[in-house]
């Protein structure tokens, strides 16, 4: 490439100066210039040597040249291949992406682009890479392993995993931690880093040299892990594990914010607000629940119309743009459930205080008002900002028992509300077979439920019980987030959806496969509708065959996430769809909060410069917070396992009745009726060979021809537990 077409390096004033010295904005200029010069279509590998002659880069810019080379390595825009060029690294198969390990022996590249599948990375060609490090792939073309492409790392551009948690191994000389997170390899320990820890501590580790595919990484222990109860270390070790110590307290900076929030709603706030305390409204929750951030009330003006009203806690009304506490916020962007705590988004003082819709204590609330008829259909719907005062705090519990009409007591604390609580049901029946008539997918999977005693050990786990109660809330939020996001999409408002987008043809062609073993069947698998899998399910009668056709099809769909485009949710038949209801614990609901905050105080015409900033700002927290809502699950699932783990491990030996999960090419997963998961191995099932049929995921007996397909029932006996590994194996009996 000709010099001239990039100018002299050292013509950008300040080349000469120290790379210690020289002013912030001539480093960016001069990067500027190299990344467009490393991006011409005439650019071929040069080294650096040679990149100083066609640059005519002087000896007092050699520092310089390097740092920026370095940075533009750093951020994945070019590498060293083995011949010492720098290489563009989008050309020849290359990909930036995060590496998502799954276990010691393989990962994925997780690419920037969603277009982008992920590439399967195996041990060999990992480089030693960690979870969460940015990762240089060369993708593999000759080698497939299922339906992933198969990448080799070429550099690890930045590693972002500084601590680990993990045991403490000790021996004569030296020793090694055994970290808590079973995908990354024992770190080294010399005896001068050991900082005395003792043989079987649970410790904290500085990594100070990385693993490179030879050695392993060697780390220096920085503190002893030591709880408060001695029984729960792995608890307290997973806690610090994801950093959720760190989390607890907010900074000093919001501290100070937080003294300015107000206890009380006072007469200035209420202002221009429609006052609605004198109405019948509830908040439904759990019997434990601080942060009450949705309430309703529902009535019923004739025999063809209904008027449900949601209220919503006004959190935007006290955290604005650019505070201290909203940069947080942004940062955190969903709470955290864990058993026997919460890691909240926002501060107590608001998620627990002002800004939780607690019964008899005035509330600022952002409101919608929505009319149905008879069939469900929306007549109309009026968005406004209110002041509230609950009347009663309901507990899912005790609202079921209402309807029941079984529990005398119960019944005579909510006799004043009974009526109210059936035209709730009546209504929710209502709203529940409109969507199911469009097509909207009931997934009947029950979630875990850790029940801890008062040291916060674990004494029972269970499947979390739904019911009726629990539905007329979800019924209620579900027809608010969906007006609400059809009001804005109309508006062409900056906004953030809640989406689901359709499932892949090459996935449906799988699940066929797979629910061809209980004589069903897709069609139009093209341009499938959620209504061909609604009714799928609505032909089942049997309830386990129905759970386990459930799952088969949730893992056939995309995740749902958040995206400042409106692209409709196809898990709900729903055009139009956002979340709304839970600012106090969900970032995108406190952002379109505070856009439909500013159409409502501007008669919905919104400043072109205030608009553009939201535009950008929607489009970056949709990022933010589908990213923090998959760190999030991935945390509260970590946690569920150990607690199973903890809890089963006294119950090794016993039989218990299973139903079979997920089967893989290394045995079978079985599911107790608790919710427990658990491994049957190959090496376990002695009684015959198992081929493993990967189009229909059935193990077929090589000399009996004994079948296992997902869903059958199977009497299993506990084999093994590991607490670290979180791992649970069975045998069939």
């Amino acid at each position: 490439m000709n010099k001239k077409n990039f100018r002299k390096f050292n013509n950008i004033k300040g080349a000469n100066i120290n790379t210690n010295l020289y002013a912030p904005e001539e480093h960016e200029r001069k990067k500027a210039k190299l990344t467009s010069f490393f991006l011409s279509d005439k650019y071929t590998p040069l080294t650096e040597k040679q990149l100083q002659v066609v640059l005519d880069v002087d000896k007092d810019s050699y520092n310089l040249l390097n740092l920026i080379l370095s940075e533009l390595e750093q951020e994945g825009l070019v590498f060293v291949d083995d011949s010492k060029r720098y290489v563009i690294s989008n050309s020849k198969g290359m990909l930036k992406c995060v590496y998502q390990a799954k276990t010691r022996s393989f990962g994925f590249g997780v690419c920037e682009s969603e277009y982008e599948e992920d590439i399967y990375i195996p041990m060999e060609h990992s480089l030693s890479a960690m979870d969460k490090d940015v990762i240089l792939v060369k993708v593999l073309e000759t080698v497939q392993t299922g339906d992933s492409r198969t990448g080799k790392v070429i550099k690890i551009l930045k590693r972002n995993t500084k601590k680990v948690i993990g045991r403490f191994i000790k021996s004569t000389n030296f020793g090694f931690v055994q970290p808590i997170d079973s995908k990354i390899q024992d770190i080294y320990i010399s005896k001068k880093n050991d900082s005395k820890a003792k043989d079987g501590d649970m410790v904290q580790v500085e990594i100070v040299k990385y693993a490179n595919g030879k050695s392993k990484a060697e780390g220096k222990i920085t503190e002893v892990v030591r709880p408060e109860n001695l029984t729960n270390i792995e608890v307290t070790a997973l806690y610090k594990a994801h950093g959720l110590d760190l989390k607890q307290k907010f900074n000093e900076l919001i501290q100070k914010e937080l003294e300015n929030v107000p206890e009380i709603v006072t007469g200035e706030e209420i202002v221009g607000r429609v006052d609605k305390r004198a109405e019948n409204i509830y908040t439904i929750d759990s019997y434990d629940a601080m942060d009450l951030d949705d309430a309703i009330c529902v009535k019923k003006i004739n025999e063809n119309k209904y008027i449900l009203s949601v209220f919503i806690a006004d959190v935007s009304h006290y955290v604005k743009d650019g505070t201290n506490i909203d940069k947080e916020a942004i940062a955190r962007a969903t709470s955290v459930y864990i058993p026997g705590t919460v890691i909240p988004m926002l501060p107590k003082k608001l998620s627990n205080g002002i800004c939780s819709l607690n019964a008899g204590i005035d509330r600022l609330a952002l409101s919608i008002d929505i009319s149905f008829d008879k069939n469900g259909n929306v007549l109309e719907n009026h968005i406004y900002k209110s002041v509230i005062n609950v009347k009663k705090k309901m507990t899912y519990e005790n609202v079921y028992k209402v309807l029941l009409g079984e529990d005398t007591e119960v019944l005579e604390e909510y006799k004043d509300y009974i009526q109210d609580i059936f035209l709730m049901k009546e209504l929710a029946q209502i709203l529940n077979n409109k969507r199911i008539e469009e097509g909207s997918i009931n997934f009947d999977i029950p979630e875990t439920k850790v029940v801890l005693d008062e040291n916060k050990n674990v004494v029972d786990i269970k499947p979390y019980e739904i019911n009726i109660a629990n539905n007329i809330i979800e019924e209620f939020m579900l027809a608010a987030n969906m007006a609400i996001a059809e009001r804005f999409y109309f508006l062409q408002a900056p906004f953030i959806y809640r989406i689901h987008e359709k499932p892949d043809e090459d996935k449906l062609r799988g699940l066929n496969e797979l629910i061809s073993n209980y004589g069903k069947k897709l069609k139009g698998l093209k341009n499938i509708h959620p209504k061909t899998l609604s009714n799928i399910l609505d032909e089942i009668s049997d309830e386990e065959s129905k759970a386990v056709i459930s799952r088969l099809m949730l893992r056939t769909l995309k995740l749902a996430k958040y995206n400042h485009e409106c692209v409709g949710h196809f898990g709900l038949a729903a055009k139009y769809y956002c979340h709304f209801t839970s600012p106090i614990r969900r970032y995108p609901d406190l952002f379109i909060h505070r856009v439909i905050s500013d159409y409502l105080e501007n008669n919905y015409l919104l400043d072109e410069n205030k608009a553009n900033r939201y535009f950008k700002q929607a489009e970056k927290y949709s990022i933010i917070s589908s990213d923090m809502e998959k760190e999030a699950t991935k945390i509260e699932r970590d946690f569920d396992d150990l607690y199973k783990a903890m809890f089963m491990k006294p119950k090794v030996g016993k039989t218990y009745s299973a139903v079979i999960s997920s089967i893989t090419s290394f045995g079978m997963f079985v599911k107790l009726d608790n919710t427990v998961e658990g491994l049957v191995s190959f090496e376990s099932m002695s009684d015959d060979y198992y081929i493993f049929d990967e189009k229909k995921y059935r193990l077929i007996g090589e000399k009996k021809g004994k079948i296992y397909k997902i869903g059958d029932k199977v009497k299993v006996k506990l084999a093994r537990v590991d607490v670290r590994l979180k791992q649970i194996d069975f045998s069939i009996i």
